[in-house]
Order: structure tokens, then sequence, then C-alpha cells
């Protein structure tokens, strides 16, 4: 009780101090600073900003309630109308989300998500290692269709009741590590598995709107490609991951008898695959499919046509187009369980997170003011110095600043604040904007040393099984490792899959 008492009272404090220095540098800004004597609206939208990221960081108050400064702010400040903030707030990427997790929601109403999550067990196999191999597996392909947050509190009760039968035959205490390992495991395993798609997270649908409003000319960054080049990367992470992971934890020997009967156990508990699964099980594969095969795909010479250029304007069709078909779809067809009943009724989507939804429309909103008020026009102006520098440290020092960064900050909150100023010195320094915004996306997603950090970490810590020592002693190698891969990888693998020539800024990033 004490120490709740007095994690309530730091917060509470951290909270007052965010919220009073918030105002006191957003007025300062605005009255005694003029960035631009030719543009007062630059000052303007960066008082806007500055209030914005010091009530972010400090969350004083709730973050999706800070999110709503713009449509206030904006318009009295005469950055943009009331209707064109408005219209930021509710978009495609926004219902590329939506449409995603009602789909999400389906799953967990008719249990497939535990019946994926133990077949993927059972295939891998019940040795510790294989485990905690099984489980970051199944953790990470969930999560890229799937919120983190949900995904990881899906997988931790089937977790716990794993390591509670596996604790009622150890005598050595091998289960503690084992259970630490397994844990920290599946939050690892959730952020690592949204690098994948493009709405594995919210940092990487935060990226796709806020590159398009930056650059409208730019090719669009669709699933399809975003796939392309994010599972590679996911998958790499993952199995050193997995690694890091089992030999920081787990001795050489182990004193651990990990029953396959556990798993059949659990797995036959759901009885057969009932005709809503398999319906849902359906949809999930068509939409993804349909996500994957939308535009043109080109192997070499060889070229596999998009399924949407068979209808009447192929480019009216996006991402959130697809999300959205599918869930009505949802809501149409009946269940046979369940009289009066549909695959998706809307009580359950009402269970959808709305403060993320509106948390991506605040960043939207600031992407535009940034935009619309020439700030971001100032910003490259004020970093063109920088153009000096490597590409190569440049990129490594982006990842390090996100990574550390969003260990005491919402990851999607960061996002919104760091990429539009990544696209201002992209234009600045006359590198490829996409060399430094996506680096920054995935790095967003990389905090692993602390509770606070992302709430799959928070989940897992609140198990009870978990030091705070063992989070952050191997937190700081993850983070580390994660700045080394995602550097090499957006070099490895993203020049060639997102069409970047470093020695050539791209037309569409050519200020007017």
């Amino acid at each position: 009780m004490n120490n709740s008492d007095d994690n309530n009272n730091g917060q509470n404090i951290k909270q007052a101090i965010g919220l009073i220095t918030g105002l006191v540098a957003a007025l300062c800004l605005l009255l005694f600073f003029d960035l631009d004597p030719d543009n007062p609206l630059v000052t303007r939208t960066a008082a806007v900003v500055m209030l914005m990221a010091i009530w972010w960081i400090t969350e004083a108050i709730p973050i999706p309630a800070t999110a709503l400064l713009p449509v206030a702010l904006f318009p009295i400040l005469g950055i943009m109308s009331g209707k064109a903030v408005a219209a930021t707030y509710f978009n495609n990427i926004i219902f590329l989300f939506i449409g995603g997790f009602i789909m999400a929601l389906a799953m967990q109403k008719w249990n497939l998500h535990r019946r994926i999550a133990l077949r993927i067990m059972l295939l891998i196999g019940t040795s510790p290692k294989r485990i905690i191999l099984g489980f970051m597996v199944a953790t990470a392909f969930l999560s890229m269709w799937i919120s983190n947050t949900a995904t990881t509190m899906m997988m931790v009760p089937i977790a716990m009741a794993i390591i509670f039968k596996l604790r009622e035959n150890d005598k050595s205490g091998a289960v503690s590590r084992f259970s630490v390992a397994l844990l920290i495991s599946i939050a690892y395993a959730a952020s690592i598995g949204g690098f994948a798609t493009l709405i594995g997270t919210p940092p990487n649908l935060a990226f796709t709107k806020i590159f398009h409003i930056h650059f409208p000319n730019a090719p669009e960054i669709t699933f399809a490609g975003w796939f392309t080049f994010g599972l590679p990367v996911s998958i790499v992470f993952l199995l050193i991951t997995w690694l890091v992971l089992t030999m920081f934890f787990l001795p050489r020997k182990h004193a651990i008898n990990a029953d396959a009967s556990l798993f059949r156990e659990e797995y036959y508990r759901l009885g057969r695959m009932s005709y809503e699964e398999k319906l849902v099980l359906v949809l999930f594969v068509i939409m993804a499919l349909l996500w994957l095969l939308r535009k043109d795909i080109n192997v070499g010479s060889f070229t596999i046509p998009g399924w949407s250029s068979i209808l009447p304007v192929p480019k009216f069709i996006d991402d959130g187009t697809v999300a959205i078909v599918i869930s009505l779809l949802l809501f149409l067809i009946p269940s046979r369980s369940r009289k009066h009943n549909r695959l998706m009724n809307w009580e359950t989507a009402t269970k959808l997170h709305w403060g993320i939804v509106i948390l991506f429309g605040g960043g939207f909103a600031l992407a535009s003011g940034f935009r619309e008020s020439g700030l971001s026009i100032w910003v490259a102006e004020q970093l063109t110095g920088l153009g000096h520098a490597s590409p190569l440290v440049m990129v490594a020092a982006i990842c390090s600043m996100l990574t550390f960064l969003t260990e005491l900050t919402s990851n999607t909150a960061t996002t919104q604040m760091i990429l539009p100023l990544l696209a201002s010195l992209a234009v600045a320094i006359k590198v490829n904007p996409l060399l430094l915004m996506i680096p920054a996306t995935l790095s967003a997603s990389c905090a692993f040393m602390l509770p606070v950090a992302t709430p799959p970490n928070a989940i897992v810590f609140g198990s009870g099984e978990i030091k705070m020592s063992d989070m952050i002693r191997v937190g700081i190698i993850m983070n580390l490792i994660g700045i080394v891969l995602i550097t090499a990888a957006i070099y490895l693998l993203g020049l060639t899959v997102f069409n970047i020539d470093l020695g050539q800024v791209p037309k569409w990033a050519v200020p007017g």
C-alpha cells in the first residue's frame, strides 16, 4: 500500500510539474519569441508543439486529451480552420486501424487467438528453450494483426498457467528463472512482431499518414511493401532476442520437466474448432491476402498483377477500404451457436481503443499544422548545418534517440512529435526522407528496459514474477541490439524495398 501511495504521489507531482511547465513554456514562446518575422504562424505552431510535447511526455493530462489540443488551438491561433483540423482526425489510416482492431476483437470473442497460440507452441516443441520460442513466435504472429497490448494480455494467462503447472513438480527453483525468461519474451515478442505489418503497432500507422501529409506526391507506403521489409527484420530480431534471453536466464542444464501434455491439455480443452472460429479464421486470411495482393508485385522482370486493377478506379482502393469491408462482413454473418447473434456485435466493438484513435488524429493534425504554418520549412532551414554528417551516423543517432526516449514516453506520441521534424531534416540535408523516418518509426517500438516503457512490459511486470533489475539488465542489451539491427536493416534491405537512392533526392521530396 505504501509503495503504491508513493508511486501515485510521484506521478501526481510529475503531472503537476508537466502541466505548469508546458503552459509556461508555450506562453513564453508565444509572447517573447518571433521565430520567423515574415510568418507569425511559425511561432504559434511551435508553441502548440511545445505544449503538446511536454504534456505528452509528462502525461499532465490523459494522452488522448492532449491529442485534442489542435482542435481547440489551431483555429484560435489562426493556424488552420476548425473544419480542416477536424478532417485530419478521421482518414483512411484511422479506418485501417479500426478494421484491424475489429477483426482482433472477433478473434478474441470466439477464442481463436488461444487456439492459434497453443497450436504454434505444440508444433515448435516443449523443452524450456522451445517453449519460450513457441510463445515468442505465437505472440509475434498475433501482434502483427492485433494490438501489442491485447496480444500480451492474451498470452500472459496461458504462460502463467504453464508456469504454475511446472512449479508443482519443481524442487530446484529452476522454474523461477524460466518464468522470468518466458514472461519477458512475451513482452518483447509483442513489440517486435508489430514491426512486420502496418497495423502491427501504432507508430507504423502514424508514419504512413505523416509521410503522406508531408510528401503527398510520394509513392504510397503499401501494406505489402512494408511487409516485405518489416517481416525479415522482425524474424531476425525475434531469433536474436530468443538467443539472448535463453543465454541470459536459462542454465545449460535445465532441471525443468516440460511435458507436451500441458499444452495438449490446454489445446484439447478448447474442443473442436467451432463454425464461428472457422469463419473468423477464413475472413482473417482473406483480409491478409487482400492487403498483400492489392497492388502489383514486381518479382524481377515478372509482375503479379494486383486485384485492385480489375476495379473501375484502382487508386480509389486502399488498405483501410479492405479492413472495413472485411469488418462489415463480421457484422453481417450470423452465428450458429448463439441465436440472434453474429460473428461480431457492436457491444464487443465498443471495446476498441478509441483513445488510440484520437491520439492518431492528434499526431496527424500536428503534422498538418507543421506543413500548413510553414514550421516544417523553418525547421528545415535551421537544420541545414547537419547535412555534413554521414547518413549512416545520422540513422544510428536517430535510432538511439528514439529507442531511449520511448523508455519514458508513449511510443506513439513520440513518433507523432519526431517524424515531422525528421521529414523537415531530410529535405534540408537533401536525403530521401524514408532513410530517416523508417528507422525512427521502428526504433519507437524498441523500448525494452523499463516496465513503464510499453504496455506489454507493464503487463508482464505486473505478474509479480519479474524484478526491475532483471528487465533493466537484459533490456539495455536489447535496446543496443535494436539500434544496430535497424540501422543495418535500412541499408541492407530498406534501400532496395523502398527504392532509396543515397546519391539522389527523389523529386517528390523537393519543395515547390
